[in-house]
């Protein structure tokens, strides 16, 4: 398929290898009417597949950027992709229109933005894996040279199960599974 893009949005020329990886190797979403994320949706190819890949589920694509964000929305209009709700959300992870909730999801998909740094990735990580539903999963790719094995470490460390789904190319696909509740 073919999809808009342009310049300040992350790898606007072409799918990169890590979401490419993660489009061929990610488990399917789940069936039925559930709530699937694409952190960080750029102009949304990972929003577009998750929607016509799961067509009764809500795809809610997240970004800070504006301009990615109405590309992600253009592209899911162009794709027949209609359960693609594309957000604008602050660093905190608020929606910028206050008419928006989120929910909790059941899945996410992500290439997460490893280059704002680690303390700033772990709050974003932190802040969206935490709205995981008790059995829900994330499915994140991440270059093995900028920090993916130590990135899998840390989740482990702060509760979130992490097993390596597959390694290509120099990219990790990580499996994280919702933490465990506090006793």
């Amino acid at each position: 398929m073919s999809l808009v893009t342009d310049t300040g949005v992350f790898s606007g020329d072409r799918v990169d290898p890590g979401t490419r990886l993660l489009l061929q190797e990610a488990p399917p979403p789940p069936p039925g009417a559930v709530d699937l994320l694409d952190l960080g949706c750029g102009y949304g190819p990972l929003a577009v597949v998750m929607a016509r890949r799961a067509p009764d589920a809500r795809v809610w694509a997240v970004d800070v950027n504006e301009r990615a964000v109405a590309l992600c929305a253009e592209n899911a209009a162009a794709h027949d992709a209609a359960g693609v709700h594309a957000v604008v959300v602050d660093d905190s992870g608020t929606p910028v229109d206050s008419g928006t909730t989120l929910p909790r999801f059941d899945l996410v998909w992500s290439n997460p933005p490893i280059r704002i740094g680690k303390p700033a990735l772990h709050a974003l990580l932190t802040t969206w894996l935490d709205r995981l539903t008790p059995e829900g999963r994330a499915v994140l790719v991440v270059q093995r040279h900028l920090g993916a094995d130590s990135l899998a470490t840390w989740l482990g460390e702060q509760g979130w199960v992490t097993t390596r789904l597959a390694s290509r190319a120099g990219y990790r696909l990580l499996d994280v599974a919702a933490r465990s509740a506090p006793e």
